[in-house]
């Protein structure tokens, strides 16, 4: 299977997606530059994490204009799977492929650190590999990670069963305490109507060894390869 990474002027999180694909996962992968039309004969497309264009105007609106979402928005329209990462999400849900804005930290604060979400859903291309209520720990970093909707679309997002990730403790309950961001309801993770797009901000390219602290990001790039070669 070969997966492409998207690259904009500052990604800063496509070297590790790469890593995680080749090295961890064992899977073919190459780098598409975002002036491109062309995403290689990929079968799975990953919008990296970073600050596309210095996040001028607003983090990720100005990444959606750039040619090769032309591309990935077809992809996505045709069932293909995308993963949006941190930027990746924000650039995903500017474009339209995902619900919902990501807006400045509630704190004002730009955060890095280990944090912990739970599954909500374990029943989608990218999380068959764990188990509902199963708590991971995964590192984020930015300061744009405020996930925010409209209560309807919150209340519909929560009914399909699309919130697919969900800060918490280390006990699994959803607190204000493991919230990092503000993020309503505590969302880390969403995917689309279609099941094939998937945008979060916590980083599981950054969770592929416990010597860096933890593997449980291994699993979510698994769950796409056992869906996608099936």
């Amino acid at each position: 299977m070969k997966f492409g990474i998207v690259t904009f002027p500052g990604s800063n999180c496509d070297y590790d997606a790469y890593h995680a694909v080749t090295e961890i996962l064992g899977e073919e992968a190459a780098y598409i530059w975002h002036k491109d039309h062309d995403l290689q004969g990929s079968d799975v497309i990953i919008l990296p994490g970073g600050f596309s264009y210095g996040d001028y105007l607003r983090v990720g609106a100005i990444a959606r204009f750039s040619p090769i979402m032309q591309e990935v928005a077809a992809h996505a329209k045709s069932g293909g799977p995308v993963l949006g990462i941190c930027n990746g999400f924000q650039i995903a849900c500017e474009a339209g492929l995902l619900p919902g804005a990501l807006l400045r930290n509630s704190h004002l604060q730009f955060v890095s650190a280990e944090v912990r979400i739970r599954v909500e859903n374990p029943d989608t291309l990218f999380t068959n590999r764990y188990d509902r209520g199963e708590v991971l720990r995964i590192p984020v970093a930015h300061g744009d990670g405020r996930f925010v909707a409209d209560e309807d679309v919150l209340d519909r997002l929560e009914g399909e069963g699309r919130v697919v990730f969900k800060y918490a403790d280390a006990s699994g309950n959803i607190t204000g305490a493991a919230n990092p961001n503000g993020s309503e309801r505590n969302i880390a993770g969403v995917i689309n109507e279609s099941g094939n797009v998937l945008g979060m901000m916590p980083h599981p390219e950054r969770a592929c060894s416990d010597l860096l602290g933890s593997s449980d990001g291994v699993r979510l790039l698994e769950s796409i390869l056992s869906r996608v070669a099936a």
